[in-house]
C-alpha cells in the first residue's frame, strides 16, 4: 500500500495588485547582513508585520537607530519601536497632522536594505517563489542571505 503525505503548512501567499504575492519583511544591519525576517501575504499591511518583527528581536540594551520605510510610520509601530529601545528614523507622511523631525542623513542609508533585497532577489528561486510552503521558501531565503553575507 502506497502512503502519500500531503504538503501541509503555512503558505504566506496572498493577493495584491500584481496577483499572488508574498512580502518579505526584513531587518538588516547593513547592505550585506540580515538580522531577522518574516513573511506575510501580499494583501497584508506592512506595519503590523514590522511590529511583529521588532518584537521577535526584543528590547535593546542601548538605543539603536531603526531606519524604516514610510509604510512603517504609523503611531503603533513608532510606539512599539520606542518601547523596545529603538530610535525610529522614518519621515512622516505628507498628510500627517503633527509631523516630527527625523535624521535626514541617517535616513539616506535606507537604500542599504533595498540593495540587500536586490542581491537576494538575484536568486531565481527567491524572486519567483517556486516553493509552496513557507518553511521551504524561508530556507532558500536564508541560503541566499548566507551567500550574500560571505561573498
Amino acid at each position: 500500500m502506497l502512503v502519500v503525505l500531503k504538503k501541509n503548512g503555512k503558505q504566506a501567499i496572498g493577493y495584491s495588485k500584481g496577483g499572488l504575492t508574498t512580502k518579505i519583511h526584513l531587518i538588516s544591519a547593513n547592505d550585506k547582513t540580515a538580522v531577522d525576517f518574516i513573511l506575510s501575504e501580499g494583501q497584508l499591511h506592512d506595519a503590523p508585520q514590522g511590529r511583529i518583527l521588532m518584537e521577535t528581536i526584543g528590547k535593546q540594551k542601548i538605543p539603536i537607530s531603526l531606519v524604516m520605510d514610510k509604510a512603517y510610520e504609523d503611531d503603533d509601530t513608532l510606539y512599539t519601536a520606542q518601547i523596545l529601545n529603538f530610535k525610529p528614523v522614518v519621515p512622516p507622511k505628507n498628510n500627517r497632522n503633527n509631523p516630527w523631525e527625523y535624521d535626514k542623513e541617517l535616513y539616506k542609508r535606507r537604500n542599504e536594505i533595498e540593495r540587500l533585497f536586490r542581491l537576494i532577489k538575484g536568486f531565481r528561486r527567491v524572486f519567483s517563489r517556486y516553493d509552496k510552503l513557507d518553511t521551504m521558501f524561508t530556507g532558500f531565503i536564508q541560503l541566499a542571505l548566507i551567500y550574500v553575507a560571505i561573498k
